[in-house]
């Protein structure tokens, strides 16, 4: 019989927590479950832990493969998932008992391709819940989840530009449930980090949410995401971000254009490039770029001269801005690259603090 769940955990060195990770998972309440496990090229003791947890519990299914990837990792488990139902979870992390059961429940109940919950971000010392100023529950059907998931995936319209803090919550894949026929018919993948860069869920999430008939968002908090590990993909300063993004925007575009979607989606990924200058900053400043300060500021105003750029923040709307937010931008799109500098480190601070 065909598990009702599939989880795919891609795991790549990650020794320290992924006990803390399949331990959440093992203990969930719906027990009719697999956990596919894809072991991508690991060579600390992930493949003995692995394979340690499989021996004492069979739903777990371990998949060994060589490096490749956090996305082909993914790929992998998709190929291998069995159950109606397909979620992911990073190996850092970890999720309440109850997220898989109410989840499923959800999806059974309104008969959803997609389910999302909201996170708490784990930073070792304590928590801090992603507030969503949304109902308890909030169901999306037919043209409404273009309209509503979509547009939002691509980019922020409106009062959402004045929250870039919130320009990506919705595209993490490991806060939500997928039907896997959706994805599995339409042949959905994620593409690879050196291409994009990042993003790769938010990426694949636009290609979920225009093959999605129904999508419900549950005001939850069952995952957790952990904030501390300096090793993970998301951390770290990558020095062709910049270059990797711009070829993000030239797929989102083509995506745009080959659906023939409205000019609203156009004007939201215009947001997006706007907006990601603030991550295009931080990562210039990161403490792991160990250039001298005066060439990050150099690298900075390389950024904010970018003729592509320029022509963005002329359509963006800074009205909508609360004023802190309204001066970074500001800095930006005048390319006041000291100013710009300064609060990209006094963002860093309070992100790191909060």
């Amino acid at each position: 019989m065909k598990p009702k769940v599939s989880i795919v955990v891609p795991i790549f060195n990650v020794e320290s927590y992924l006990g803390r990770c399949l331990d959440s998972l093992l203990q969930q309440t719906m027990k009719d479950i697999e956990i596919i496990a894809v072991n991508d090229g690991s060579t600390d003791t992930c493949g003995e832990i692995l394979q340690q947890y499989a021996a004492k519990d069979n739903r777990i299914v371990v998949i060994e493969k060589k490096n490749g990837g956090v996305s082909s990792a993914r790929n992998e488990g998709i190929r291998a998932a069995n159950g109606a139902y397909i979620g992911f979870v990073d190996p850092d992390d970890w999720v309440d008992k109850d997220m898989y059961k109410e989840m499923h429940d959800t999806a059974i109940h309104e008969e959803a391709d997609i389910v999302m919950c909201t996170y708490y971000r784990e930073f070792g010392t304590h928590s801090k819940e992603k507030k969503f100023n949304l109902p308890e529950k909030l169901c999306y059907r037919d043209e409404e989840v273009q309209a509503e998931l979509l547009r939002r995936l691509i980019g922020p319209l409106k009062d959402e530009i004045g929250k870039p803090e919130y320009l990506d919550a919705w595209g993490t894949v490991w806060s939500k449930l997928y039907r896997a026929d959706m994805i599995k018919e339409n042949e959905l993948a994620f593409i690879d980090l050196e291409i994009v860069g990042t993003n790769e869920d938010s990426l694949f999430n636009i290609h979920t949410s225009y093959h999605a008939k129904t999508f419900v968002f549950l005001n939850k908090p069952y995952y957790h995401y952990w904030r501390v590990n300096t090793g993970s993909v998301t951390s770290g300063y990558k020095p062709d971000l910049k270059d990797k993004w711009y070829q993000l925007y030239s797929i989102i575009e083509g995506f745009i254009t080959d659906k023939k979607l409205s000019s609203d989606f156009y004007l939201a990924l215009n947001n997006r490039k706007c907006l990601n200058t603030l991550g295009l900053g931080l990562n210039t400043i990161s403490i792991n770029n160990k250039l001298p300060v005066f060439t990050k500021i150099r690298k900075l105003s390389t950024i904010l001269n970018d003729n592509h750029l320029k022509s963005s923040f002329r359509q963006l709307d800074m009205a909508y801005f609360p004023v802190v937010w309204k001066v970074f931008y500001l800095c930006a799109k005048f390319r006041f690259v000291l100013g710009f500098y300064l609060m990209l480190l006094a963002i860093d601070r309070l992100r790191k603090a909060a």
